[in-house]
């Protein structure tokens, strides 16, 4: 498939690369230039309930290993509900049902959800449930949130996604775990003398978290530099996106853009209120570094991937009827969503490629309709590759079945207060972030519609049509 797609590649259009390069240069002419107002059609669907996004917080996303370090993860998702509980002086009762997505589960609170919402002060009576979807994980419990709503089941749930990095579950070896539950079942000292005896200085070796695909036995990252080759995706051009990505996140927050992240008082610490992973560094340092993964040929490198990175989420959604009853105006409309899954080998990282155009037909909307753009950016040769399939006459052709290409995202709207390489990346809770973001550059850009995309492990992926409701 790779040199495949390196041929299809050199010869076929470049746009989004070169235009990438373009944003890199030129930050500060378009990055937040507000978009003039639209008359376009609404996507209210007759006999189909309304669903908003009534608001959305954070907690501040920070490096693993750093302010956080001595928390779990349910105080992190406690924190957020109770975040999204003061900014929408929501009652704590007046939830039907709360739904959070995880990735690596803490053995202690194998149901996060149900934890922090008892943690955050919600009724006892809410029913909450915990979902894994690996990076698009909390994008499943908000379309989770979503569902239950539209077939009337719920008119209010509370959706997010946590991740702590800091502190994951390490196993005894497998042959160390059956000793120790044959020790628990032995009825002699005998026996219990002859199982301790038969443990070997291997069987102490621990088990970490897999950091590898179960499907395929290999990383993440090593998958994102075969992808960034087959794509014919340079380093120089992965460098550059990486520090549009930082140059981005740095001026959105200096000018109080994200405003979904809420303070939070880390007990014990100071209080927390920014990102802490946001570093504007320079093409010549990045340059210094050497692959992470590949090596020593490889392209991915620290600086052009995300980074281990503790946080929460949350979300507000309802039906549009019982928001505006309670007194509430919604930020946005939650419309069309689709899930794909394609081959996790060669196309682990494909998913907003593939994700897209579906969400696009579903919607009835072309790319030229969306106003703002919000990727997953779990590597920058990740979403380089994926901007060049998504321009790819051939790729969706002989790849995807399809006619002709999507066409790849305009610069100038995509990602433009930075991204998961820049504010982080905790697995279960990004999908939330990429929700509120759209919302929120929705209203500031006036803009009437927002894609939401992502890829995940496993080959999977997720994308989201966002539209702004009227202000």
């Amino acid at each position: 498939m790779a040199s495949m797609l390196m041929n299809s590649l050199r010869s076929g259009p470049v746009t989004s690369v070169q235009a990438a390069r373009f944003a890199v240069r030129s930050l500060s002419s378009t990055a937040h230039l507000k978009a003039q107002a639209k008359s376009k059609k609404t996507l209210d669907k007759p006999g189909v309930r309304n669903i908003v996004l009534v608001d959305g917080v954070r907690t501040p996303f920070l490096l693993s290993g750093t302010t956080y370090s001595d928390l779990m993860p349910h105080d992190l998702a406690r924190a957020a509900l109770q975040g999204l509980l003061n900014k929408t002086s929501l009652p704590k009762d007046a939830v039907d049902y709360i739904v959070y997505g995880t990735v690596i589960q803490e053995v202690k609170t194998s149901n996060v959800a149900r934890e922090a919402a008892l943690g955050a002060g919600f009724s006892d009576r809410i029913p909450s449930h915990t979902v894994t979807m690996a990076c698009i994980s909390s994008n499943q419990a908000m379309t989770t949130a979503v569902g239950l709503i539209a077939s009337g089941q719920c008119d209010s749930v509370v959706a997010g996604g946590v991740e702590f990095m800091s502190d994951v579950p390490i196993r005894h070896s497998r042959k160390m775990r059956k000793t120790m539950l044959s020790l628990n079942k032995a009825k002699s000292i005998g026996a219990r003398l002859s199982l301790l005896g038969s443990i070997r200085l291997a069987h102490l070796a621990p088990e970490l978290p897999a950091v590898a695909e179960f499907s395929t036995a290999e990383t993440m990252g090593h998958s994102a530099d075969r992808l960034a080759a087959a794509f014919n995706v340079t380093r120089v051009e992965q460098d550059e996106f990486a520090l549009r990505s930082h140059t981005f996140a740095k001026k959105a927050q200096d000018a109080g853009f994200l405003n979904d992240v809420i303070s939070f008082k880390v007990p014990g610490r100071d209080i927390v209120s920014k990102d802490n992973g946001i570093r504007i560094s320079s093409m010549e340092q990045m340059g210094k570094l050497k692959a992470a993964f590949i090596k020593p040929h490889g392209t991915v490198t620290a600086a052009n991937s995300s980074f281990l990175t503790d946080g929460a989420s949350a979300v507000l959604i309802m039906s549009e009827e019982k928001a505006l009853a309670m007194g509430y105006k919604p930020k946005a409309y939650l419309r069309d969503f689709v899930y794909v899954s394609q081959d996790p080998k060669d196309q682990l990282l494909l998913g907003p490629t593939y994700a897209t155009p579906k969400v696009l037909e579903r919607s009835g909307l072309t790319m030229n309709d969306i106003d703002v753009f919000e990727f997953h950016e779990a590597f920058a040769g990740q979403i380089m590759a994926n901007l060049k399939a998504m321009d790819s006459d051939y790729f969706a052709q002989t790849y995807m079945g399809r006619k002709s290409k999507v066409g790849a995202p305009p610069m100038d709207k995509f990602n433009s207060w930075g991204g998961s390489l820049s504010l982080g990346h905790p697995f279960g809770a990004t999908g939330c972030r990429l929700v509120t973001t759209v919302a929120h550059r929705l209203q500031k850009e006036g803009g009437q519609y927002g894609l939401v995309a992502a890829c995940a492990a496993g080959g999977q992926g997720h994308a989201m049509v966002i539209e702004a409701y009227p202000q």
